[in-house]
Order: structure tokens, then sequence, then C-alpha cells
């Protein structure tokens, strides 16, 4: 079987020595908004909320429009998350279920898997959504990860499950051997939805063109830090993709921390209204690593739907 290598998985290689400071550099800068904001956000009678339901495209799943990543600097099985060990791990998922996201996102590049079963042990499985996703390339080696990840994560089934960072335009030609196994696996219960993250423009037009596609995470945020084109191209494709029920999830929301300093800084709440004014994502997730990240992102998140609304498709 063959998978990614870590320097397909980045598009461009990232150091070993770089890991630890681009990781500092996104919580270093992860300042409080500089709107005064309360301990508790007042919430517009009638409104969304960060934690309300939305429907992802026509692929079936509900989740809350803000989700938690478990994949900061995620690769060779680890990430910033699960390097904080069992115990905050646990206590950072609890939090945010505990404050109402629902939405988990996960990867087997991040090791996230058994650290994330442990976390929700006694949480009833239909209280939360797993995405996860492979590197696999491989038919059968895609088939083997998906009985290996359902044993990972203590479940009989995962909600959306990802071809993980894809780079190449005619990757549903190269790859149609592991979407068959997702697909089979759909109709075997073992998946409810199934999608890609592109890294490439071009594959990303491939992925708008597919019927195959349910769900997409797309790197999408408003200085194009770690994107695949221009705002104004990628808003223009994310539009037709979610027109087309394709379901949208928003990564890289501050841009793997690089808009959160130096010339181009905005705060944390700056990129959380982008997603919500954008019209293009129905959900979005963010990375976080300690308890006051997430309710910054649900703070930031709710000013943003007080001020601006949601824009539903349905």
């Amino acid at each position: 079987m063959r998978k990614l290598s870590r320097r397909e998985f980045f598009g461009t290689a990232i150091a070993t020595a770089g890991v630890t400071s681009t990781s500092a550099a996104i919580f270093t800068h992860w300042r409080p908004t500089t709107r005064q904001i309360t301990a508790s956000e007042p919430v517009i009678r009638g409104s969304m909320t960060p934690t309300s339901q939305v429907s992802l495209g026509k692929s079936g799943l509900h989740v809350s429009m803000v989700g938690v990543g478990t994949g900061s600097i995620g690769w060779a099985h680890r990430s910033n998350q699960t390097q904080l060990g069992q115990g905050e791990f646990t206590r950072l998922m609890r939090h945010a279920f505990d404050r109402g996201i629902n939405f988990f996102d996960l990867a087997d590049s991040y090791g996230s898997h058994s650290y994330f079963a442990e976390a929700m042990k006694g949480v009833p499985r239909d209280r939360y959504v797993i995405q996860t996703k492979t590197d696999n390339r491989d038919p059968q080696g895609a088939r083997e990860d998906i009985d290996r990840f359902l044993r990972e994560l203590r479940t009989d089934y995962i909600d959306s499950l990802i071809i993980h960072c894809v780079t190449i335009p005619d990757w549903t030609e190269r790859y149609r051997g592991v979407m068959d196994v997702f697909a089979e696996a759909k109709r075997g219960g073992k998946i409810r939805a199934h999608g890609v993250t592109c890294h490439n423009f071009g594959a990303l037009e491939t992925a708008a063109a597919s019927d195959w596609v349910q769900v997409n995470q797309v790197r999408w945020n408003p200085g194009r830090a770690h994107m695949d084109a221009d705002v104004e191209t990628a808003r223009a494709l994310f539009q037709k993709m979610r027109a087309k029920g394709q379901g949208m999830i928003g990564m890289k929301v501050v841009g793997q921390g690089d808009l959160l300093g130096g010339a181009r800084r905005l705060s944390p709440a700056d990129c959380f209204r982008f997603q919500v004014e954008s019209a293009v994502v129905d959900a979005f997730v963010v990375g976080v690593e300690a308890t006051s990240h997430v309710d910054e992102l649900l703070r930031g998140t709710q000013i943003a739907l007080n001020q601006v609304g949601y824009r539903s498709f349905a």
C-alpha cells in the first residue's frame, strides 16, 4: 500500500526545525479580540449560534457550525493536540463537547483516533460526529484502514471519511479504487458520507465536478494563507460546490497562524467572521489547543453571527 510522504502531505515541505516555531506562532498570536467580549456573549433571540446544527450539503450529516480539529502540525501520527497527553486531550475535547460542539475532525496522520475514543468514553455515540481521513491511495490499504479506524475509535461507524490531502487534478481517475472502497463502506454502514481534502486548485476543480464527493474540507481564510488560489477565485469555485449540494467545511481558518501576526495581522474573531459571512461553507473547524481557545472560538463566532447572520442555501 502507498501512503503520502510527509512532503506530499504538506505540499511544500516543512523542515523539522520549523515545526516548533510554526506551532508557537499559531498560539503565541492567539489573543483576545479587540472588541470587548463579555464572559457570556448575548445571543440574539431566534438567531443562529456557533453550536446550532447545520446540514453538510446533501450528505445527510448535521454538525455544529463550529468544529474542533485535532491536527495542528499533524503528521507522522502525532499532532499538537495529541502531544498534550491523554489527560489534557480529554479535558479539551470534553470542554468543547460540554459547550455544545459536536463535530470533531480527526485523521490517521494526526494519531488522534485512540485519544479521541478515550476522551469520549461514556458519551452516547449519536451525540457527536466524527470526521477522519486516510492518506492511503491503495484500495486494499484503504479497506484495511477503515476497519482499523473503527477499532481505534471504538465505534461501529464513521460519520465522514475523507481522502486526505489530494494534490493531483486527475485524482478521480487515479484513486478510483479507493473511492469505490469508500462507496462500498457506505453501503455497508461503516461510513455515512465520503469526501476529500484537496491541496491543489486543479484537484479542487475536479472535486467540484464529481458526483462522488459528498463532503469537501477546503482551505479558506481572508488572507490566502496556505490556500490553493486567491480568495475570489476560491470563493467562486466553493460557491459552485455548495450550490451543487456538496457539504463544505472550512479549514486553515487562521491560516495556520500566519494571519494572526505580522503586517497583515487579524484577530481570530476576524477570521471566524470571514467564515460566517462568506456564504460558501456550511461549517468550519479550528485546531484549538486549550479550553480558552474553545471559548474564544465560540464567542468570536457568536459575535459574527449576531452582526452578519448566517446565509443558508437550504
